[in-house]
């Protein structure tokens, strides 16, 4: 939290994770309760989890192969935006609110089938790259 990759738009990164999780868990409360929301707020919505993702992923590199340090707070939240910006994603795109020709594009509907393959893969993928990169550390852990 003292790099400079902590606060890359001048405050804490935290806070953009509160105030965007907030959101999310606030729809999907309201979506439990019932409600229903306009097109324009799914379509903030999918530029808000787009923003997330493209953060994330900046935020993992910087972990990874620039800070070379694993924040365990920090590693929940790239957990937790995968299946957020896939699931909203998804849903709108099914729903029509990113087009009709998404809505009825074959390559689409096929990746929505292989979904628990491509979270597995996008998370395997960052397990690797953090084994990879930290391996003499994890070496030094299990070897004497």
């Amino acid at each position: 939290m003292e790099t400079s990759q902590a606060s890359a738009f001048g405050f804490p990164n935290p806070l953009i994770g509160i105030v965007g999780f907030t959101v999310v868990a606030t729809t999907g409360a309201a979506l439990l309760a019932g409600a229903r929301f306009a097109k324009w707020y799914w379509v903030c919505l999918q530029g808000g989890v787009l923003f997330g993702l493209a953060f994330v992923s900046w935020l993992i590199f910087q972990s990874i192969f620039r800070i070379g340090a694993l924040c365990p707070y920090c590693m929940v939240v790239w957990a937790v935006m995968l299946p957020v910006f896939w699931f909203v994603t998804r849903r709108n795109a099914t729903s029509g609110d990113l087009g009709r020709w998404v809505a009825e594009s074959p390559f689409f509907k096929t990746l929505w089938r292989w979904e628990s393959l491509i979270l597995t893969i996008a998370y395997l993928s960052i397990v690797g790259l953090i084994a990879h990169q930290f391996w003499f550390y994890w070496s030094t852990l299990v070897g004497s």
